[in-house]
């Protein structure tokens, strides 16, 4: 059989509209499944920390800060749900071509079937945060093998993956709440979630149909040599650079700052007002993520620039309050999401674009680091460093800040 020069995504021929749909329907739903697990651990993170009770009435520990606090904090679990996904996509780039796509898939599926069933029936919180791991593994190497396939089909494979997983983000947060609001405990509120691997591997194996052009990598002896791996690195730096930015400034956002901006005159709780910021920021996220077929952006540097803008505002609104009320601060948190899904979907646009056909799967595995790199950095110390820089009993919009040793949404 002769060897078929790959096309760049410009060039796709045509597909049928069958074909077209259930393409872009099996990237959709693998985005969906891939993420939520991601999702749904960040959730469920007080619930994973006391596995034998529900998440509305939590019991009281001593832990000698006087606040209502876990003996293990929930950072644990954004720690444990983001670092094996990191340590895999570091890997990637180098090992991952030495797994076939089907067994990767596979893999990520059973991976993810296991974390549920460990966090839903966990005895404890080790077993419990073991089931976060599987859950991180899992979406890992899910994120790697399906955006490098993705890259081998028309942009509709790239655009409705990511409007996958702004889906994820969206639907997790309002699935797992309604369900702890009807009553349910962890494992109950879980087990919808038993569904998703089998959901993906019928999307995988059934639903989506042959890619245009070849998808797997040529062997390692006729690979790309190390000084060809590090000319494609250096171009997918220009994408990955203002990503891994971006994210961090999020993630700086989300756990760092959005605890602090309360207003106390609004009818809304802090806790519910701290939900509210959540989900206008998923519903932020999925709309910018679903637009990409409309909106093409290849300065990605703009919107590291705006994301950072954000996040110094909103710092300046937790230390020293000017915003008119709690309507602004839903404005720019919706806008912080909106600038973050663009971010997102437009970078691994760019990069399968910009990229030689030969090192396209490599160039998307080196990506595929830049959003993880920048939420594991805000995690491991960033996010944290909004409360020091308040001094105890300073008040906020009239609201006391506490020691700040407490809990979030203390």
């Amino acid at each position: 059989m002769a060897e078929q020069e790959p096309l760049l995504p410009a060039q796709d021929p045509p597909q049928p509209p069958s074909t077209h749909w259930r393409n872009g329907a099996a990237f959709w739903i693998l985005g969906l499944c891939n993420n939520l697990p991601y999702v749904l651990m960040l959730s469920a993170a007080r619930d994973i920390l006391e596995p034998r009770q529900g998440a509305q009435v939590p019991a009281p520990h001593g832990n000698g800060s006087g606040y209502d606090c876990n003996p293990v904090s929930t950072g644990a679990v954004l720690l444990a749900d983001i670092l094996p996904t990191l340590l895999i996509k570091l890997a990637a780039p180098f090992l991952v071509h030495l797994l076939p796509y089907n067994p990767r898939v596979v893999a990520a599926a059973l991976c993810a079937w296991g974390s549920f069933a460990l966090v839903a029936s966990a005895a404890g919180v080790a077993v419990g945060l073991g089931g976060v791991v599987l859950a991180s593994a899992a979406s890992g190497l899910g994120e790697v093998t399906f955006l490098a396939l993705a890259a081998a089909y028309p942009r509709a494979g790239l655009s409705c993956w990511s409007s996958g997983t702004g889906a994820a983000g969206l639907g997790g947060a309002l699935g797992y709440g309604a369900l702890l609001q009807a009553g349910l405990p962890l494992p109950r509120a879980l087990l919808p979630a038993l569904a998703l691997p089998p959901l993906s591997l019928l999307s995988y194996f059934f639903l989506l149909g042959p890619p245009p052009r070849p998808t797997e990598p040529p062997p390692p002896a006729v690979g790309l040599t190390l000084g060809e791996k590090w000319r494609v690195t250096k171009g997918v730096l220009r994408q990955a650079g203002p990503l891994a930015l971006v994210y961090f400034a999020e993630y700086f956002i989300n756990q760092g700052l959005l605890e602090l901006l309360y207003f106390p005159a609004s009818v809304l709780t802090h806790a519910e007002q701290y939900r509210w910021y959540q989900l206008l920021y998923q519903a932020g996220v999925f709309a910018s993520r679903s637009s990409l077929r409309c909106l093409r952006l290849r300065r990605l540097w703009l919107l590291a620039l705006l994301q950072v803008l954000n996040a110094a505002l909103l710092l300046v609104a937790v230390a020293v309050p000017f915003l008119p009320g709690l309507a602004a601060a839903f404005a720019v948190v919706g806008w912080e999401g909106l600038v973050g899904g663009a971010a997102y979907g437009n970078a691994f646009l760019n990069v399968a674009g910009e990229a030689a056909p030969e090192g396209r799967d490599f160039a998307m595995a080196v990506a595929a680091t830049a959003d993880t790199a920048g939420i594991a950095l805000a995690g491991g110390g960033g996010a944290g460093g909004p409360r020091l820089l308040l001094p105890r009993g300073l008040t906020h919009g009239g609201a006391e800040v506490r020691d700040p040793r407490r809990c979030p949404g203390a």
